[in-house]
């Protein structure tokens, strides 16, 4: 999964008001203007960001095991009719082996939107999660009365002690779970597709 898409270069930086003193005392931070969080061990280490990884996961093997099924399929027919030439019709196995082109390319044409639409899930899954996480991330920025949250790879050099990324983890565990029900739904593409559909049988089954 892309993990640095969703926050490379991340910053949050919030108008919180007077800070509550003592707070991150108490959380075992230092009290400092930037805390930083590792973005990725959020996306893997979470129960919600974990969830979303396995769904695009098996959405992948879906269409995989539907593209061999395809793949086999294919290779019959066209085995089929080729043993059907010399006893057929040159016009009709004509007939017959455009019809077969054009099954072809509609398949794969298919095939290839699909791939597209689960690359714009995959794509898309990242920013769900940082919508869903980042209340969740804004409390803590409270709490540790600070004003900015980095991505720790956009950072130099650190204290420890400023990485909030355990503590992140286990406040988005117990606040979010494994999140909402389903994944984002994908924006149309310039051909108007919407969504990954149900994976027909190559031969109308």
């Amino acid at each position: 999964m892309r993990a640095g898409l969703f926050m490379a270069g991340l910053m949050l930086t919030l108008g919180l008001g007077m800070p509550q003193g003592g707070a991150a005392q108490q959380l075992g931070v230092v009290t400092s203007d930037v805390i930083v969080i590792d973005a990725e061990r959020l996306l893997n280490e979470t129960d919600y960001g974990q969830r979303l990884q396995r769904e695009i996961q098996a959405e992948r093997d879906r269409l995989i095991a539907y593209n061999d099924r395809v793949a086999s399929e294919l290779e019959a027919e066209e085995q089929s009719l080729t043993e059907m030439r010399s006893e057929t019709d040159p016009d009709a196995f004509r007939d017959m082996a455009d019809a077969f082109d054009a099954k072809v390319t509609q398949l794969r044409q298919d095939s290839e939107r699909m791939s597209r639409e689960l690359e714009r899930r995959r794509d898309l899954a990242p920013l769900q999660f940082m919508r869903v996480v980042q209340p969740v991330l804004s409390e803590l920025l409270q709490e540790t009365e600070a004003m900015v949250l980095l991505d720790r790879r956009s950072v130099l050099l650190h204290a420890e002690v400023a990485d909030v990324t355990d503590l992140a983890i286990t406040r988005i565990n117990a606040t979010v779970g494994t999140g909402p029900q389903s994944l984002p739904e994908p924006q149309p593409d310039e051909n108007g597709a919407v969504d990954m559909p149900e994976l027909p049988a190559p031969g109308g089954d």
